[in-house]
């Protein structure tokens, strides 16, 4: 019979440490609790040696200005939870409407109150980032989202110096029926909504399957497309110094990219 009191002393051992998966950048993300979506591409759009960590902030199912003005008041606690001790190179709210209605220097500030030790960023900006270094002035918006919230986002765009020719939406309130859209009909609703006059293509929202089919529309529209989740990840990358050109989800990754402030520019050749 065996000593269950029998003390266990380990041999000594010199251990050996690098500097892990993510020896490039880490990036945190803070998700809502419907979405059944970020996360996959999150963790495909994320080259070698980046890694990414997930929070989730606890939402209502119905997706409505007033819910998502309600998303705020969990933004700091959520933060603060993304790996303080390793410290992630950005913080980014994973979501296009919840950051438009609350605001991006909103959203930044509650971040940083939560997590002082990372860069913030909001979804939204990423987007903005990326229509710009496209050179895209005039654009049309595909978006699942009540007309509420569709105006909303005009009003928004319009303020940054966008001339939105259209925006559609397919009046959906279910957060959670949002990931459920078949890609195959987004890309014929992003290509329904596109005009001759259109610089780029953006389908707005983080919830939906768009990086499936992001580059079947980019080739039958043969104008950049933008989504949601490629354009945060752009930005975010190269907010963290990752300049990777990554294959297959349109034009956006081609750009490296500087960082000039706190956005990304177009690399002068």
């Amino acid at each position: 019979m065996q000593n269950r009191e029998h003390a266990i002393q380990s041999t000594r051992r010199e251990v050996r440490y690098d500097k892990g998966t993510n020896w490039r950048a880490q990036l945190g993300f803070i998700v809502i609790s419907t979405d059944l979506v970020m996360e996959e591409n999150i963790f495909r759009l994320a080259p070698e040696g980046v890694g990414t960590s997930i929070a989730r902030l606890n939402c209502a199912t119905e997706c409505t200005v007033e819910s998502l003005a309600a998303q705020i008041d969990g933004m700091a606690q959520a933060a603060s939870t993304l790996q303080p001790g390793a410290q992630p190179d950005v913080i980014c709210y994973a979501c296009t409407s919840g950051s438009i209605v609350n605001g991006e220097e909103t959203v930044m500030s509650e971040i940083k109150r939560g997590a002082p030790w990372s860069q913030p960023a909001t979804l939204v900006t990423g987007v903005i980032n990326a229509i710009n270094a496209l050179q895209a002035q005039k654009i049309v918006v595909a978006t699942p989202y009540l007309d509420e919230i569709n105006t909303m986002e005009y009003k928004f765009l319009v303020e940054k110096g966008f001339d939105v020719l259209d925006i559609q939406g397919l009046n959906i309130e279910d957060g959670h029926a949002m990931g459920l859209i078949t890609p195959e009909f987004l890309k014929e609703f992003a290509l329904s909504i596109d005009s001759p006059d259109a610089d780029a293509i953006f389908v707005s929202c983080g919830g939906i399957r768009t990086i499936d089919v992001l580059q079947e529309i980019e080739d039958t529209a043969g104008k950049p497309v933008i989504c949601s989740n490629q354009a945060m990840m752009w930005d975010c990358l190269r907010r963290a110094g990752i300049e990777d050109r990554i294959k297959g989800y349109g034009r956006l990754f081609d750009l490296p990219g500087v960082m000039t402030g706190s956005a990304p520019q177009l690399a002068t050749e």
